[in-house]
């Protein structure tokens, strides 16, 4: 039955900035986890853009233009690969992934004028905070924290022993 809970994934959120390198590591650890779990982990980007980062909250907002046109996650992982470059150049950067990823470098531009995804920034960050999140990355699967900021060593290892207890949980 496919309503059952069994078929709902494991969720693992993964608070990011775009201007981390820290971030960009992370990566690594992201597609290792697609791969072991497909569609029984759903893993989502969660906006924590922090103070010393200048373009980190623009970036953000140019994640969830990309979101809205269909191409998020290699958005995303196209900012992650060049924290070095958005630092330098900032906002033109993120219109210049948008078109080498066809997507609509104008409304993206528009998209930052008008701060149509502030809120969903906003609210990703609050939410951060409330929970503990002090950087990034930070990841949160089942009812733990696991701080990336410092040290990724490990982490992957403890997110898959986590997310096979809970999905060994729903058989």
């Amino acid at each position: 039955m496919s309503d059952s809970p069994s078929a709902a994934p494991v969720v693992l959120d993964l608070w990011c900035e775009l201007e981390c390198p820290d971030c960009h590591q992370a990566l690594s650890d992201v597609h290792a986890l697609r791969a072991r779990y497909g569609d029984r982990l759903e893993i989502r980007l969660r906006h924590f853009p922090l103070e010393k980062h200048k373009h980190a909250y623009a970036a953000a907002q140019a994640a969830e233009e990309a979101v809205v046109q269909g191409k998020g996650w290699p958005y995303i992982e196209a900012v992650l690969a060049r924290t070095a470059a958005l630092s330098r150049a900032g906002e033109p950067l993120l219109l210049e992934v948008a078109g080498e990823l066809g997507l609509d470098a104008e409304e993206f531009d528009t998209a930052l004028i008008d701060g149509r995804h502030l809120l969903i920034v906003d609210a990703d960050q609050a939410e951060g905070k409330a929970i503990g999140v002090t950087g990034t990355p930070t990841y949160v699967i089942g009812d733990e924290r696991l701080d990336g900021g410092r040290s990724q060593e490990g982490l992957r290892a403890r997110i898959e022993e986590i997310a096979d207890r809970l999905l060994a949980g729903r058989d």
